[in-house]
C-alpha cells in the first residue's frame, strides 16, 4: 500500500488503538502525530493501516463543550460574569489551535503562544508580565522511557525538566496557587515532579497519553468556576477524557468574578 503525507493511518502492532497523521516518510519509515492524542511516534510503513480523510475533529470536539454544560449555564437575568484569562502556551501549532478555537466556543478570553518545550521557561517570564493571566497551561509533547523502571527520574522523561523548569520560573513569578493557577504537561509526563514544583494540574498520573484538549478542558472549567468556591476536583477531572489517569491536581478555587446587578 503506497503512503503519503497527510494519510490518516493506525498501527496495527497497537491494535489500532490511536489515529495518527502522517508528517514526514524517510525511506520505509513513517514518522506520526496522533490526531486527538499529544503524541509523536515513528512506525515501518509495513506496520500502517490507513485509515481515510482527515477529520476536523468537530463531533469530539462538541461532545467535551456539551460535557462542560454545567460550567457553561449561567444565570444570566442578575448577575454578570468575569471569566479568569487563559495563557495558554503549547509547542503542537495544530493543538494550539484547536485548544484556541474551544476556548473561542466558550466566549473565554485566551491568548495562545507557539514554544518550543525547551524554549518556554526562557521566555516565560516576559509572557506573563505581558497577559497577567489568572490561568496558565505550559503543554506540547513529552514521553516516558518505557525501558526505565525509575519513574522519578527527569532524565528519563522527554520534556517533563522543561516543563518542570518552566512552572518554577511561573512560580518565582506568583507564588500564591490561587492568583496564578497553572496546568502543566503532556503526555506521559512526570505528575508528581510538576505538581512539587507548584502547578495545580498536572499530567501524567498513570503516565498514558493524554487528550489534546485535556488541558483546555481543565483551563476552561476553572476559568468558568467562581472564585469563592472550590472546585469540585473528581467532576473536574472526570470532564477530560481519560480523567485522573491521564490529569491530576489539587483543590483550587476558580477564577471567575461574579458581579451584582447586570
Amino acid at each position: 500500500m503506497l503512503f503519503k503525507i497527510k494519510d490518516m493511518v493506525t498501527r496495527k502492532s497497537y491494535q489500532n488503538d490511536i489515529l495518527f497523521e502522517i508528517i514526514d516518510i524517510d525511506g520505509d519509515t513513517a514518522y506520526l502525530k496522533g490526531v486527538d492524542v499529544r503524541l509523536c511516534a515513528d512506525s515501518p510503513l509495513s506496520d500502517l493501516e490507513k485509515v481515510g480523510v482527515m477529520s476536523e475533529n468537530k463531533s469530539e470536539d462538541k461532545e467535551f463543550l456539551e460535557k462542560l454544560d454545567n460550567y457553561i449555564r449561567l444565570d444570566r437575568n442578575e448577575y454578570f460574569y468575569l471569566p479568569g484569562k487563559i495563557l495558554h502556551i503549547d509547542a503542537d501549532k495544530d493543538y494550539l489551535n484547536r485548544c484556541i478555537h474551544f476556548y473561542e466556543n466558550l466566549h473565554l478570553q485566551a491568548y495562545g503562544l507557539l514554544l518550543n518545550e525547551q524554549d518556554i521557561p526562557l521566555h516565560l517570564t516576559e509572557y506573563l508580565e505581558k497577559y497577567r493571566p489568572d490561568i496558565l497551561v505550559i503543554t506540547g509533547h513529552d514521553s516516558f522511557n518505557r525501558n526505565s523502571k525509575d519513574k522519578t527520574n527527569l532524565l528519563d522523561y522527554q520534556n517533563s525538566k522543561y516543563f518542570k523548569e518552566a512552572v518554577l520560573k511561573a512560580r518565582s513569578y506568583e507564588d500564591n496557587h490561587e492568583k496564578l493557577i497553572i496546568i502543566a504537561g503532556a503526555c506521559q509526563s512526570n505528575y508528581e515532579e510538576l505538581i512539587q514544583a507548584g502547578a495545580n494540574f498536572a499530567s501524567s498520573p498513570k503516565r498514558i497519553n493524554i487528550h489534546a484538549l485535556d488541558p483546555a478542558i481543565l483551563a476552561s472549567c476553572i476559568s468558568l468556576s467562581p472564585k469563592n468556591k472550590e472546585i469540585d476536583l473528581l467532576e473536574l477531572l472526570s470532564k477530560t477524557k481519560y480523567g485522573s489517569d491521564g490529569m491530576g491536581g489539587i483543590i483550587t478555587n476558580g477564577s471567575m468574578y461574579v458581579g451584582y446587578p447586570r
